[in-house]
C-alpha cells in the first residue's frame, strides 16, 4: 500500500512496487492509498498512464507525414486525443481545430488540482504538508492520484496535466498531397515482406470490400515498413466511367467509405488497425492549430517552439509526452537511417556499376577508333585505285602536277637522314633489339637507352667530382685542426711558467 497512513490493507491484491505503487501496472481493488473512505476505484495505471497516446502525430515517420492523430486525416482527426482526459474521433470541422469550452466540471476539476498540490486539508495536521509534495511528485510524474478532503473525490493525475515534466516538443513534416489525389494509408499489423508477397492477394480483397465494382480499380501507391512489425500501405482507388474517361477517387470520400462499421470491420480482419486519408492542412487549419498550443504543453514553450522551427514551410510542432511518445519517434528515427543508409548502399552500388560500364565504354571507343582509323585507310586505298582506274589513259592535269610536286617535297623530307626517316629508323633498330633480347633472354624486360645511359654516367661523373672536392676540403679542415692542436699543446707549458 503506497503511503499509508495507519488504515489497514484492503481485500485485493499487494501491489508488488512498494512505497510508490502509483507508478507500477497491478490492478488492484484494494481501499484507496490513504485510506480515508475515499471511493474505492479499480483500474490499471502504466508509468505514464492508463490511456494510449495516439493523437496529434504526422505519422510513423518523419518523412511521411502519416499517424494516428492529427496528421494526415483530416478526415476523421483523431485530434488531441493523446493529450485531452478522453480520446475522440471527430470531424476536421467539429473539433479539430476549434477550442472546447470550459465546463463547470473542468472548473472544479483545476481548483480540486490546485488544493491537492498547495493545501490538502485531508489530516488537518503537519502531514498534509508532507502529502502537498507527494501530491506535487505524482502531478510530475503524471500518475497517480491526489487526495486532499475527505469529502471530495481525490484528483486523478495524468501526463495530460500541466505539471507533468515528461514534455517536449518536436517536429514533423506536414503532408504536401491534395485530396484530389485519393491517397489513404492503411496500417497492417504485419510485416512488410508478408505484406509485398501477398500484395496481390490484398488488391483483391479491398476491391471485394470496395464492393467489387469493375470499374474501380485499387493500386497500391507505396509500401513502407513501420516499426513494432507493422506495415504502412498507401492505395489510391481509379474510377472508370463508361465513356472511358477515368479519375482518382478522392482521399475523404474513401477514407469515409473505409470508416463504416461493417467496412472498419473487414478491414480489421485483414489486420488493418488504423486508416487514414492523408491531405495537405490548409493555411487556416495550420495557422489555427500553431495559435492554440495543446492540452497540458506551456504556451510560452508553444512559442518557443514555433519560433525555433527550422522550416516552418514543411515542418509543424508536435507534442510529445511521456516517454512512449519519446520511444515511438525513436524508433521511427531509427527506422528511416536504417531506410537512408539501405538507398545510400543501392545508390554506392548503381555508381560502381556505372564506374564499370564507363570503363567498359572506354575500352570500346578506343577499340572502335583504331577499327575506324583501319577502315579509313582500306577506303583511301580503294579511292585511290578507283582514281588511277578513272584517269587512265588521260593527260596528268595541272592540279594533280601541282599535288606531285608537294608529294615529292613530302617524300624528301621524309627520307633525309636527320628528318622524320632517320627517326623513324632508329624506332625500328630498337624495336628490333628489343625483340631479339627478348627472344634470346626472357627475363630481362627492361634496358637503358643509349642517351639515357649517357646522361646517367655524365650525372655519375659530377657526383663523383662532388665528393672528391668534399674529402679534399675536409682533408685540409683536418691538418687546420692539427695545426691549432699543436699550437694549443705548445702553449701550455709556457703559461704553467708564468703562473709558477
Amino acid at each position: 500500500m503506497a503511503f499509508n497512513f495507519g488504515a489497514t490493507a484492503g481485500a485485493g491484491a499487494a501491489n508488488p512496487t512498494g512505497a510508490f505503487g502509483g507508478f507500477g501496472t497491478t490492478t488492484t481493488t484494494a481501499a484507496p492509498a490513504f485510506s480515508f473512505s475515499a471511493p474505492t476505484n479499480t483500474g490499471t495505471s502504466g508509468l505514464f498512464g492508463a490511456t494510449q497516446n495516439k493523437g496529434f502525430g504526422f505519422g510513423t515517420s518523419f518523412g511521411t507525414g502519416t499517424g494516428t492523430g492529427l496528421g494526415s486525416g483530416l478526415g476523421t482527426g483523431l485530434g488531441f486525443g493523446g493529450f485531452g482526459t478522453q480520446q475522440q474521433q471527430t470531424t476536421l470541422g467539429s473539433g479539430l481545430f476549434s477550442q472546447p469550452a470550459q465546463t463547470p466540471a473542468q472548473s472544479n476539476q483545476l481548483i480540486n488540482t490546485a488544493s491537492a498540490l498547495s493545501a490538502p486539508t485531508l489530516l488537518g495536521d503537519e502531514r498534509d504538508a508532507i502529502l502537498a509534495k507527494w501530491n506535487q511528485l505524482q502531478a510530475f510524474w503524471g500518475t497517480g492520484k491526489g487526495y486532499f478532503n475527505n469529502n471530495i473525490a481525490p484528483v486523478e493525475f495524468t501526463q495530460e496535466n500541466p505539471f507533468c515534466r515528461f514534455k517536449a516538443v518536436g517536429y514533423s513534416l506536414m503532408p504536401n498531397n491534395k485530396d484530389e489525389d485519393g491517397l489513404v494509408v492503411l496500417v497492417f499489423n504485419r510485416k512488410e515482406t508478408e505484406i509485398r508477397s501477398q500484395q496481390q492477394q490484398l488488391v483483391e480483397s479491398l476491391h471485394k470490400i470496395l464492393g467489387g465494382n469493375q470499374t474501380l480499380t485499387v493500386n497500391v501507391e507505396g509500401v513502407k515498413t513501420m516499426p513494432d512489425d507493422q506495415t504502412e500501405v498507401i492505395i489510391y482507388v481509379v474510377e472508370r466511367s463508361p465513356n472511358g474517361t477515368s479519375r482518382r477517387v478522392p482521399a475523404t470520400t474513401l477514407y469515409a467509405h473505409f470508416e463504416q462499421a461493417n467496412i472498419k470491420s473487414s478491414l480489421q480482419q485483414l489486420g488493418v488497425s488504423l486508416s487514414m486519408a492523408r491531405t495537405e492542412l490548409s493555411p487556416a487549419q495550420v495557422k489555427q492549430l500553431l495559435q492554440n498550443p495543446p492540452a497540458g504543453v506551456d504556451p510560452i514553450i508553444w512559442e518557443q517552439a514555433k519560433v525555433d522551427n527550422p522550416d516552418p514551410d514543411k515542418l509543424i510542432p508536435v507534442p510529445m509526452v511521456g516517454f512512449k511518445e519519446l520511444l515511438r519517434r525513436l524508433k521511427v528515427q531509427d527506422q528511416m537511417t536504417k531506410q537512408h543508409q539501405t538507398r545510400l548502399d543501392i545508390i554506392s552500388e548503381d555508381i560502381s556499376e556505372l564506374q564499370k560500364n564507363q570503363t567498359t565504354t572506354m575500352a570500346k571507343i578506343a577499340q572502335y577508333k583504331r577499327k575506324l582509323m583501319a577502315l579509313s585507310h582500306r577506303t583511301l586505298q580503294v579511292l585511290i585505285k578507283q582514281e588511277i582506274q578513272r584517269k587512265s589513259g588521260y593527260a596528268i592535269q595541272a592540279d594533280e602536277e601541282q599535288l606531285r610536286v608537294q608529294l615529292d617535297t613530302i617524300q624528301c623530307e621524309l627520307n633525309a637522314p636527320t628528318q622524320f626517316k632517320g627517326r623513324l629508323n632508329e624506332l625500328m633498330s630498337q624495336i628490333r633489339m628489343q625483340n631479339h633480347f627478348g627472344a634470346v633472354r626472357a627475363e630481362e624486360r627492361y634496358y637503358i637507352d643509349a642517351d639515357l645511359l649517357r646522361e646517367i654516367k655524365q650525372h655519375l661523373k659530377q657526383q663523383q667530382e662532388g665528393l672528391s672536392h668534399l674529402i679534399s676540403i675536409i682533408k685540409d679542415d683536418l691538418e687546420d685542426i692539427k695545426l691549432i692542436e699543436h699550437g694549443l699543446n705548445e702553449s701550455i707549458p709556457i703559461r704553467g711558467g708564468v703562473f709558477s
